[in-house]
């Protein structure tokens, strides 16, 4: 049988959400209602024109449309064509349930036994933990804490190996909301086109970009745009379109082979995504309504940022950070007298004093053994809410965080 690790931070969310009055790791901003979302429309809202037609009350809900709703793959591609010399085609776009499921289907189309795979690090676990049951050989390219989470190309060009089969990166990066600058992408195409390689890049956080603007000569293009067919991506509506809970994620590239090797999986996985769940999110990727939708979202991050920043900056003593330059979620190391504290026994504290909850680093993001003193927050929360939160935390500090162990090395 396949053996895999267990996905840590998923049992650590199940196991500890229950338990918690304040749940602030979400990696998802704030989750936005059907009728917000109607309400962002530039356009006046029609049974044409809804998250859910009305068309749709008298349908059959047949399986969907194979590889997805025409219209919902067509808006993908058109987003992941501005600025290109080539538009991406529709059909070159997969609707899949969440992009969990895309990076499922795309690591499988990828991976192998005797593969050697390059993954950008620290990053979602999924991200290596598949091509390590699938018997690849797996090395982690690490980012720099010291260096606000960047990454060294040379040292990437040092881990090439003849039978290095793909580099996975996320940008922008969970947990630490860093991001890839245009230059670094364009150095990593670089390397992967010399030796053949494949690119996936998981983007589910492409477009909340809260910290550097579009003018910004290194704010970062999605892999696809960047002249290399031979380049994957995943995408989804939770994270930065704020919508979990329709489970609609995507897989895009211009390789025909890569698609029709993720179409291949999808059909012993998927096979097709709800009618209505494609539906609303055609609707928030429509022209009228996606550019309020991000506002929105980018709007309430810088906001919450902001707290988030004075809170650290007056309790210094105790955590400090890179902060984000985009997506939702927070690196913060927590440390006493310089320090790192045991993150698990940290998080498990305040969850019992404060009912505060919060992701510890080495547990969920690495692999027991790196990040110890950091915790996952997700800021993109009702602002209320984290002020909220926030004091919760400050009052912990000032009154059992030196009950706190330190880490183990």
């Amino acid at each position: 049988m396949v053996k895999i690790a267990p996905f840590e931070v998923e049992l650590w969310l199940n196991k500890y959400i229950p338990l918690s009055k304040h749940f602030v790791s979400s990696s998802c901003p704030l989750p936005i209602t059907l009728n917000e979302l109607r309400s962002l429309s530039d356009k006046p809202v029609s049974p044409d024109h809804d998250p859910i037609p009305e068309s749709l009350f008298s349908a059959a809900l047949h399986y969907g449309t194979p590889g997805g709703l025409p219209k919902l793959r067509e808006t993908i591609a058109t987003l992941y064509s501005i600025k290109t010399p080539t538009p991406l085609p529709a059909k070159n776009v997969l609707i899949t349930p969440g992009a969990t499921p895309a990076n499922f289907e795309i690591l499988h189309a990828l991976c192998g036994k005797g593969d050697h795979i390059i993954v950008h690090y620290p990053t979602y676990q999924q991200l290596y933990s598949i091509p390590e049951a699938l018997g690849a050989e797996v090395s982690l390219w690490r980012s720099k804490e010291e260096d606000k989470w960047a990454v060294d190309v040379e040292e990437l060009k040092g881990m090439i190996k003849p039978n290095t089969k793909a580099i996975i990166i996320n940008n922008p990066q969970n947990p630490t909301g860093a991001i890839l600058t245009r230059s670094t992408l364009e150095s990593i195409i670089e390397i992967a086109r010399e030796n053949g390689i494949t690119v996936f890049s998981d983007e589910v956080y492409r477009p909340l970009f809260h910290s550097i603007s579009p003018a910004d000569p290194e704010f970062p293009p999605s892999v696809l745009s960047l002249g290399y067919d031979n380049v994957v991506v995943s995408g989804s509506m939770s994270k930065a379109y704020s919508l979990p809970g329709i489970r609609v994620g995507w897989i895009a590239s211009r390789s025909d082979e890569i698609i029709h090797r993720c179409v291949n999986w999808h059909s012993y996985t998927a096979i097709s995504v709800s009618q209505l769940d494609e539906s609303a999110a055609a609707f928030a990727l429509d022209s009228s309504v996606l550019h309020n939708l991000i506002k929105r979202n980018n709007d309430l991050a810088r906001r919450n940022l902001s707290i988030l920043e004075s809170f650290i900056e007056k309790y210094r003593w105790a955590c400090e950070w890179a902060k984000p330059v985009a997506s939702t979620v927070a690196f913060v190391k927590f440390s006493k007298m310089g320090k790192s504290v045991d993150d698990v026994a940290f998080c498990e504290l305040l969850l019992a004093a404060k009912g505060v909850m919060f992701a510890p680093g080495s547990k969920c993001f690495g692999n027991g053994v790196d990040f110890k003193g950091y915790v996952r927050v997700g800021y993109v929360i009702e602002t209320e809410k984290l002020e909220e939160v926030l004091r919760l935390v400050g009052e912990y500090l000032e009154e059992g965080f030196e009950s706190v162990p330190v880490a183990k090395k």
